[in-house]
């Protein structure tokens, strides 16, 4: 209803909607987009679609029968519309930062598209692919799940030309009977490769026969391992590990390339290798896109690293409290161990929960033990019921505090910093570690306006 209207974009948030574009009332557990249909309006809307009417009349309605599958179809009309060629990414862990670099060494060889932050689920894939613009030429998607047959219907949107598995984990594993099934659902984003289409795979983890098998079953044409493995097409020849990176020499498909990571962290650089390939299998320009790898940002909550300045000590502050799993919390206890403290530091890990984990999450929190030592860290800050399991286990020497939330580890956590010590701060988001980052962060400002930065 309404008069003639054209939208130059899609979105599905009243608050960062932009000028014309289509506001998308989608009703989801927590938040119902019809709500909001007039701040949408508001704030420059071009038209709203809904399903049910809503009192709105500031503006052009477009009336369905289902939203969500509405903005499905303007996803796949978006998709079919380009001869972008298409990547798409999953994994336990890495899919953000492997779709951030695919992105960044792309983007040397032509106009790129990619999903906006981690909008990996039932509405952030078709909402990242109906924002395509027509003359993309290549086209990054991160696709996630939480529970089994998730990425079969979003990779039938995405279509790829090149499908990567970072790894595969014991990630949400409560709604899977094991890992195995993980990585058969992992192993789902073959199931819409286009003809012609590449697996690229990560060839160093347990489950990469079983992965591999699924793509050739799916028909993918080609398959890449890529790691450390002497097997590997996309290989690690080399690699030097600092605080601001990595340099890395690399045999990517024959052709050996040198570069440097911009991001610390050994999980970055080998995910590097995948990236690289997938530019060689679309076509991209490989030494361009190696170059391109010696830029990269951290994205909020995952590696960014703050200079905090709490009264007289200067305090180095990792964030990676975006989330939170084994694997991701055994990578950023490696980062913690490449990040040397100044003299009289030391390496303090701030630990939450890592949810969703099932009936055996307490080993693998007792188990988080093990890279704690192996890695040096001093300190060790813990909350949370599921992290009891590991406090149990901490040797006097390593425990700093433990608390039931993460408010309650704020205080004894400043009481015990020093100047020169290094710390790192993760947990899973329900285990809301990102007030500890907060409240560091807004100490250090206070600091810096009271004339103590």
């Amino acid at each position: 209803s309404g008069a003639d209207w054209s939208a130059c974009g899609v979105s599905i948030d009243s608050r960062t909607i932009e000028p014309g574009d289509l506001f998308v009332a989608i009703e989801g557990v927590n938040q119902d987009g019809h709500k909001y249909v007039e701040s949408a309006f508001a704030n420059g809307a071009a038209a709203a679609m809904v399903h049910r009417d809503t009192s709105e009349t500031a503006g052009p309605i477009l009336r369905v029968n289902d939203t969500l599958e509405a903005l499905n179809q303007l996803g796949r009309a978006a998709r079919g519309r380009t001869a972008a060629k298409v990547v798409a990414v999953t994994g336990s862990v890495g899919k953000t930062g492997t779709k951030e670099a695919l992105k960044t060494a792309l983007a040397r060889s032509g106009a790129t598209h990619a999903s906006a932050a981690s909008y990996n689920n039932l509405w952030g894939v078709p909402l990242s692919l109906a924002r395509m613009p027509r003359d993309t030429q290549f086209g990054v998607f991160e696709i996630g799940m939480n529970h089994p047959g998730e990425i079969a219907p979003l990779v039938d949107l995405v279509q790829p030309h090149v499908a990567i598995v970072t790894t595969v984990q014991p990630v949400h594993i409560e709604f899977f009977d094991s890992v195995d099934g993980i990585a058969d659902e992992k192993a789902e984003i073959f199931s819409a490769l286009l003809e012609g289409g590449t697996a690229i795979v990560n060839a160093d983890m347990a489950h990469f026969k079983r992965v591999k098998d699924r793509a050739v079953h799916y028909g993918a044409s080609k398959i890449v391992g890529f790691g450390e493995v002497a097997t590997a097409q996309a290989r690690l020849t080399k690699s030097s590990a600092g605080q601001q990176g990595s340099d890395v020499e690399a045999d990517i498909l024959g052709h050996k390339v040198s570069y440097k990571v911009a991001l610390p962290g050994h999980h970055f650089v080998v995910n590097s290798l995948a990236v690289l390939a997938a530019v060689v299998e679309l076509g991209g320009n490989l030494s361009k896109g190696a170059d391109a790898l010696g830029e990269l940002k951290p994205t909020e909550g995952r590696g960014t690293q703050h200079q905090v300045q709490l009264g007289k000590h200067r305090v180095v502050l990792v964030d990676e409290s975006y989330n939170a799993n084994p694997a991701s919390v055994s990578a950023a206890l490696s980062v913690l161990s490449d990040t040397n403290p100044s003299a009289g530091g030391r390496r303090i890990a701030v630990l939450g929960d890592m949810l969703e984990l099932g009936t055996d999450s307490a080993m693998y929190h007792r188990d988080l033990e093990v890279p704690i030592r192996e890695n040096d860290v001093d300190l060790v800050f813990l909350c949370g019921e599921h992290m009891a399991s590991l406090w149990e286990v901490l040797p006097e020497e390593r425990r700093g505090a433990f608390a039931e939330n993460s408010e309650q580890l704020i205080d004894p956590l400043i009481d015990t910093l020093r100047d020169g010590d290094v710390l790192m701060v993760k947990g899973s988001l329900g285990s809301r570690m990102g007030k500890i980052v907060q409240q560091l962060l807004s100490l250090s400002a206070d600091a810096d306006s009271a004339g103590g930065g």
